[in-house]
């Protein structure tokens, strides 16, 4: 399976903004109610939005493309406001990564932490760190594999009205 990684631009936002919200929605349904996953769809993955990140050049998009098609992207980004404790390092966040289910159990995610992993350190970060929800075990064991551990330290992630608390992992990286 071949496959590119770029750096997404303003004209990916329209691809952006359909896949993060399809990624999203079909990771997190049933998880709230309809209502307010629609909610949080409207004001995390709208045009508007998508396009504010990519114009912010501390905010990292990258696709993963495949025939000319998004099937995955992750986001980053060094951003300590969620979680101040990690201002004691150079630390970067992986905000986002997800595949197209159509393309899940392929490598693609792997691949995407790889490049992480790899700009991270090409940028001299000391550590990675995400939020991950805590029930969801796809997520979790795919990050355990990737060398990520619970720094156990938890947030909270409500998605409209519903909570829900997300776990911050972290990985510590070889210099």
């Amino acid at each position: 399976m071949q496959f590119t990684i770029t750096r997404a631009t303003l004209s990916d936002a329209e691809a952006l903004a359909d896949l993060g919200a399809t990624t999203f929605r079909d990771t997190f349904s049933g998880t709230c109610t309809d209502e307010d996953m629609q909610q949080f769809l409207d004001e995390n993955f709208n045009l508007q939005q998508v396009t504010n990140e990519l114009a912010n050049e501390q905010d990292f998009y990258y696709l993963a493309i495949m025939d000319g098609k998004p099937i995955g992207y992750l986001r980053l980004m060094e951003d300590y406001s969620n979680f101040p404790l990690m201002t004691q390092w150079k630390a970067l966040e992986l905000k986002r990564l997800y595949v197209d289910k159509a393309f899940h159990g392929m490598g693609i995610a792997q691949d995407l932490m790889k490049f992480a992993e790899q700009l991270a350190q090409q940028n001299q970060f000391e550590v990675i760190w995400l939020g991950v929800w805590e029930h969801n075990l796809r997520a979790k064991k795919f990050y355990e594999n990737s060398g990520f551990t619970d720094s156990g330290h938890t947030h909270d992630f409500p998605i409209g009205s519903t909570p829900q608390t997300d776990n911050w992992l972290w990985k510590f990286l070889e210099k």
